[in-house]
């Protein structure tokens, strides 16, 4: 870790230096290699995470996108100058903060790393990161590829490792500023942590993600949303959506997501969990709501995948008659199930909703403007669809959520990650001795 800090430090004035339409010239470069070996990238995240192809490939483009934001900021920090008084002039400038450091989770290897890599390093800063010890491959081809592109050496750096790794940079005198992804518990670790050693943090925790399913809502459209929401990623994800809160008179459309879910094949169309651990856990949740009255529509627990009878699967799982108070109606279970919540009317489902310390993600499926309106106005969430079941921002719109899923102010992508990664400079200049004479002479 001082090592890596050193060579950061080290490469930090020269890099800085630099003029931001120079140092985008290396992301265009970075954005074609990826472009060039996604192949390769995408196979290396199955390799070490077990995702799908096109979930990777998905992975993949993803960053591609990112990196297009990171290389169009020269067009969107240019700063501000004007005449406040006559003769005198203001001038704003964004600086970047210094050495700066990223821990990333296991279930994006590519994805969750370039929220950071591209808007810190293109602002100037220098980065050490910290992928997941469950999935160490792809930020190490990142860094190649980087270098490829003609990044210069000890600006980007990577270390491996566990929870020492983590309490090194969040304790390290060297490091500005810290961002992190993972569990609410440990996002308030980072956070109390890297605060009180007085740096930037803003650290992503977990989710609990409600999806309000509404009588008059399309079922095909609501149904494979919703299935692709619960099991996309294998529900891995932050943004998946765990709960449904099914208003009023919705069993058609509940039979329509249970035969969606049914297509999805293990092994084809969902992989694995990440772990043993992991699916132990998440059968656990299933088995503790079945016992405490729970109806199991769909089952994926058992499941087995021809030649790969040892890899850690669970298929589709969906259960109705849950209670606002069972775990797994509360806690984030991070696999493809789904818990079926019913609620009698709209004001009683955003009860529900809002009384979920998390706030990442809600969707509303209805046909209703009104009634959209009605949801996204009052769901306590940071990021909302209307019939889209996993409301991820695309570029240039920052991704974050609020409540216990978001400690720090900001966002990690987009706009809203600028004020992060930068300080403002302001200027202020008078050069003729006739302007006028006020407070600021």
């Amino acid at each position: 870790m001082d090592v890596a800090v050193a060579a950061a430090t080290a490469a930090f004035a020269a890099w800085s230096a630099t003029p931001i339409k120079e140092r985008v010239q290396i992301f265009f470069r970075y954005r074609a290699l990826l472009e060039r070996n996604i192949d390769e990238l995408a196979a290396l995240i199955t390799e070490e995470h077990g995702k799908i192809q096109s979930e990777a490939e998905a992975e993949v483009l993803k960053a591609i996108e990112l990196i297009e934001f990171a290389c169009s900021l020269p067009q969107i920090v240019t700063g501000e100058v004007l005449e406040v008084s006559r003769g005198v002039e203001c001038r704003t400038e964004r600086h970047p903060i210094g050495v700066v450091a990223s821990i990333v989770p296991f279930n994006f290897p590519s994805m969750v790393p370039h929220w950071t890599i591209p808007n810190a390093l293109a602002l100037g800063n220098c980065m050490v990161l910290k992928p997941s010890e469950l999935v160490p491959l792809s930020a190490g081809r990142i860094a190649e590829l980087l270098t490829e592109a003609g990044l210069p050496a000890g600006v980007f750096n990577v270390v491996h490792g566990g929870q020492v790794v983590v309490e090194a940079i969040c304790d390290h005198p060297g490091i500005a500023g810290v961002t992190f992804v993972g569990s609410t518990r440990v996002a308030k670790l980072v956070y109390r942590r890297g605060t009180a050693s007085l740096k930037r943090v803003l650290a992503l925790g977990g989710a609990k993600n409600h999806l309000f399913v509404l009588p008059d809502a399309n079922p095909d459209m609501t149904s494979s949303n919703v299935v692709a929401s619960m099991s996309g990623c294998t529900g891995q994800r932050c943004m998946a959506g765990s709960v449904m809160l099914a208003v009023s008179e919705t069993d058609h459309i509940v039979r329509r997501i249970v035969e969606h879910a049914r297509a999805v094949v293990p092994g084809h169309t969902l992989g694995p969990v990440i772990s043993l651990e992991a699916m132990q856990r998440i059968e656990r949740y299933i088995g503790e709501a079945e016992a405490a009255g729970a109806t199991v529509l769909l089952d994926g627990r058992n499941t087995k995948v021809p030649g790969r009878e040892g890899g850690f699967w669970i298929g589709p799982t969906i259960l109705d008659h849950v209670r606002p108070d069972m775990s797994i109606a509360q806690e984030e279970v991070f696999g493809p199930v789904l818990a079926i919540v019913r609620a009698p009317d709209v004001d009683q489902a955003l009860a529900i909703e809002n009384a979920s310390p998390y706030g990442n993600a809600a969707a509303v499926f209805t046909e209703s403007g009104g009634a959209a309106r009605y949801v996204t106005d009052r769901a306590s969430a940071g990021m909302v669809g209307v019939n889209v079941g996993v409301p991820v921002p695309r570029e240039p719109f920052s991704f974050g959520g609020w409540n216990e899923s978001r400690f720090g102010v900001g966002d990690i992508t987009g706009r809203g990650s600028i004020e992060f990664w930068t300080q403002a400079k302001k200027t202020t200049t008078k050069w003729n001795p006739q302007a006028g004479a006020n407070w600021m002479s």
